[in-house]
């Protein structure tokens, strides 16, 4: 997996943002001695305990401020780094501006117009309706939406904010599934105090592991795209969250592989992307739900433990470096959020592991052997809380 045993001398790799995403990017460019540099708002993150790379505190992970911290950032290095996000707002903001960065950092990312239509709900829709891809039927809700238009849908719906603010990540999960034309009518008189628009779309028929996704990488050069299909076994809040566990999908791979090209290729994406999808248990077929694109998914560390190592194929790509070899190893390891997983099973969601994939290797997302700090330090943190609570009563 490794590119040498001595990369002192080589481009750093900026990693914006140090959630569980950004952990599992750092782990996996550090396993094959890329050096890095993680670019975060909080040090304190369990997540920033990793032994891996050098940890900058930066004011924001958007806007001109991130922009700022880049461009300084960017000064201080020998050579031009390779920039890898890992958050929505972070690639919101290099698309807006990327004059601004694109001489400094090696990234690659399509045409603005093409950002927005995949960035937004609505417009991905309709351009998967055009190019005649496998999606379900969808309404735009607004604020002058007809009830009569929100009845021609076949229930049950499900109705996610074209895009999401903060207010209305603090008040709402990322989708709600409704059963009715009433149920939808009231939820989105709700949510429409905190977003100007939603998509209702069709339900698709099935339990979370029916939901499948296509990782891909996606070189400026032409060469072929490095892919990765997984499945997921688990989701928090089950039906409609994210993920929680997840597996390789071999069995989808080719089918998958060919639709994910196909769409992203006649919208000319370039880097970092993702297709998730879901195979409806009535006819078997699988259905687009929504694309990630400049950036890497949240369980993008399942295709590093399972020997595709997507941030290092991304890494190699920006420099015009050749690809490590890839390819699936066996045993199959399962990426496991430990918290989302016990409150998606307190909650009920059954654990698809045992029938899916009985001899896969379970993954924690924090905890690993040759770097244990992460796990280590989120245990002590609710211990953390409990004492600040204690002394402030004193």
């Amino acid at each position: 997996m490794g590119l040498t045993r001595d990369m002192s001398d080589s481009p750093v790799a900026v990693i914006a943002g140090a959630d569980l995403n950004g952990l599992g990017v750092v782990r996996s460019l550090a396993s094959a001695g890329v050096p890095i540099v993680i670019l975060d708002t909080d040090l304190e993150k369990p997540t920033l305990s990793t032994r891996f790379g050098l940890k900058i505190q930066v004011p924001a992970l958007s806007g001109e401020p991130f922009i700022k911290s880049l461009v300084g950032l960017a000064r201080t290095l020998r050579r031009r780094p390779v920039l890898i996000l890992t958050q929505e707002d972070s690639v919101v903001t290099i698309s807006n501006h990327r004059e601004q960065v694109e001489n400094l950092y090696h990234f690659s990312m399509p045409s603005i117009d093409t950002m927005k239509i995949l960035m937004n709900k609505l417009s991905f829709q309709r351009s998967a309706e055009d190019l005649k891809s496998p999606i379900p039927r969808s309404l735009r809700l607004t604020s002058s939406v007809d009830l009569e238009d929100i009845n021609l849908l076949d229930y049950p719906c499900v109705i996610k904010p074209l895009v999401k603010s903060a207010e209305y990540s603090r008040r709402f999960v990322k989708a709600y599934k409704v059963s009715s034309m009433q149920e939808a009518a009231k939820l989105w008189a709700e949510m429409s105090a905190t977003v100007p628009e939603a998509l209702m779309q069709e339900w698709i028929e099935g339990d979370d592991s029916e939901v499948y996704f296509c990782l891909q990488y996606r070189a400026p050069s032409g060469a072929p795209p490095i892919s990765f299909v997984g499945r997921k076994l688990c989701q928090w809040p089950p039906l409609i969250g994210g993920t929680a566990s997840c597996v390789p999908a071999p069995d989808a791979f080719d089918e998958l592989v060919a639709s994910t090209d196909t769409y992203f290729e006649a919208v000319g994406f370039i880097g970092l992307c993702s297709m998730e999808y879901k195979r409806d248990t009535r006819d078997k077929r699988f259905y687009m739900v929504e694309p990630t694109v400049g950036r890497t998914d949240y369980q993008e560390e399942v295709a590093t433990l399972n020997g595709v190592n997507l941030p290092l194929a991304a890494y190699c790509g920006e420099l015009g470096l050749p690809y490590p070899n890839f390819g699936l190893t066996r045993p199959l390891r399962v990426w496991r959020d430990s918290v989302s997983f016990a409150k998606a099973r307190l909650a009920g969601a059954p654990d698809h592991m045992e029938r899916i994939s009985p001899h896969a290797k379970i993954v924690d997302a924090l905890f690993r052997v040759n770097d244990p700090t992460p796990y280590l330090v989120s245990k002590l943190e609710p211990v953390k809380r409990r004492i600040r609570r204690l002394l402030d009563h004193v």
